[in-house]
This record gives C-alpha cells, sequence and structure tokens, in this order.
C-alpha cells in the first residue's frame, strides 16, 4: 500500500507518470521507421542522423543536472517545466520545414524528454516506500522497453496512414494530460527545500561538454571519422579532461552535481 501523504493523490501522480515516461522513451524509438519520408520530404539526407543524435545529447546531459535540480526545488515544478518543452518541441518538430529545424527542434524535446524520465524514477521513490519503489520502477523500465518494441510499428502505420507530423504532434494532448494529473495530483513534496541554494555551475560547464564529446564520438566514430585518427583523439581525449576537470571540482562543491562519495559504496 502506498505511503499517505497529504496533498498526494496516488493514483492520479502514477498515471500522469506513466503517460509522460511512455511518450518521452516512445520517441526515442518512434522516429526511425518515419526518417525515409521525413527525408525526401525535407531534403536532408547529409544531416539526418542529428535527428536522432540531438535527442540523445540533450536528453542525456540534462538528467544529472535536474536531478540535482529537482532536490533544491522541489520535482513537482521541474516535471511540469520538462513536460511543457516536450510539449512545445513536439509541436515545433510536426511544423520543421527544413531538417536543420527539426534537429533544433529535436534538441529542444529531448530536453525536455530528459527531465521527464529521471524525474519519473524520482517521484516514485519520494511517494512509495522503500519495499514497493522496486515493483514500480520495474513496471516503468517495462514501460520503456514496450515503447522500444512498438515505436518503430507505431511510427510507420502513422506515416502510412496519416503523416509523419502525427508522430510528433501525438506528444501533445497526451502531454498535457500528464502535465494535468501531476498538477493535481502531487501538491505536496516531501522535499527539504533550503533558505540558501548553492548551484553548482562549475560543475554544470564541465559535465554537459563532457557527456555530449563522449556522445559525439561513441556516435559518429567509425563513421564520420576513424576511431584511430586525430579528429577522435581530440574528441575522446577532450572528454577524458572535462571529465577529470569535473571530478576534482565536485570534491569542493558546497551542492555538487554528483556527490562522488556514492562512487565508494
Amino acid at each position: 500500500m502506498e505511503i499517505q501523504q497529504k496533498g498526494i493523490n496516488t493514483r492520479l501522480v502514477i498515471t500522469g507518470l506513466i503517460i509522460g515516461m511512455f511518450f518521452s522513451a516512445l520517441e526515442q524509438t518512434i522516429v526511425g521507421t518515419a526518417m525515409p519520408t521525413i527525408i525526401a520530404e525535407l531534403n536532408g539526407f547529409k544531416i539526418f542522423a542529428w535527428v536522432t543524435t540531438a535527442y540523445m545529447i540533450t536528453s542525456t546531459t540534462i538528467v544529472p543536472v535536474v536531478g540535482k535540480l529537482s532536490d533544491l526545488y522541489g520535482r513537482r515544478f521541474l516535471y511540469l517545466l520538462g513536460t511543457i518543452i516536450f510539449i512545445i518541441g513536439s509541436g515545433l518538430c510536426a511544423t520543421a520545414t527544413s531538417m536543420e529545424q527539426l534537429v533544433l527542434y529535436r534538441g529542444l524535446q529531448g530536453l525536455g524528454g530528459g527531465m521527464i524520465m529521471p524525474l519519473s524514477q524520482t517521484i516514485i521513490g519520494d511517494i512509495f516506500t522503500a519495499e514497493q519503489r522496486a515493483k514500480w520502477q520495474g513496471i516503468f523500465g517495462g514501460l520503456f522497453g514496450l515503447s522500444s518494441v512498438i515505436g518503430p510499428f507505431l511510427g510507420g502505420l502513422i506515416v502510412d496512414h496519416i503523416s509523419w507530423h502525427w508522430i510528433f504532434l501525438i506528444n501533445v494532448p497526451f502531454g498535457l494530460l500528464s502535465a494535468l494529473l501531476i498538477f493535481a495530483g502531487l501538491k505536496h513534496e516531501n522535499v527539504g527545500k533550503k533558505d540558501k541554494v548553492s548551484i553548482d555551475y562549475l560543475g554544470i560547464v564541465t559535465l554537459i561538454p563532457a557527456i555530449v564529446l563522449l556522445l559525439l564520438g561513441l556516435t559518429f566514430g567509425g563513421d564520420k571519422f576513424e576511431w584511430l585518427s586525430t579528429k577522435s583523439y581530440l574528441i575522446f581525449g577532450g572528454s577524458i579532461v572535462l571529465f577529470i576537470l569535473f571530478g576534482f571540482i565536485e570534491k569542493k562543491a558546497e551542492e555538487p552535481i554528483l556527490d562522488l562519495s556514492l562512487f565508494k559504496n
């Protein structure tokens, strides 16, 4: 049985989280089957890989940042903000008239999606006991797996019978529904907000480019450039240097983005 907390309607929260998590995860796979149609219409074969890469980079880099910020400012505000960004990004993707626009809008959409997915797990941890979290987190993990399976099928179905624009527009009504459910159901949070908030800006500006360089290297290595090449050495070398610098910064930060003491366990 869930923890009974004043100001929390567990059924509304769970329903909202399931909807938000499912559709944000779905966006990582549904676009693949629509790409031939999109490329043909937008004439963007040279940069089509960035449609997926842009989403992956922004959704990945925002995870550790939004996780820490949610500890400082609360889950509800950041989840709703992430949902709004995801909805706006999805709507803009549907209006793209060039591949460059689509890549840019996908990056914005990924930013929102990257905020929704980790906060879904965090909110589950807040409203359920330790014994119950594994069950619900397992369900959410299953949703992520389900989205990866039905994404390509659903994407092909939409493109063949409606239009590729609807693989993005479909997120708008469900995103709004998710936001409304969370807004109504999560009115109280057990998050200790501090009077004085210290944000680890140096940690953010070193971690994000470190992750971006790593993802770019892993995505385009062996394709756009050879693994053993000067470009590869610069990209991966730059990522390693930034990660090391990030580690030194986190040791001295008052509110580190990533508490390195976790790795001692």
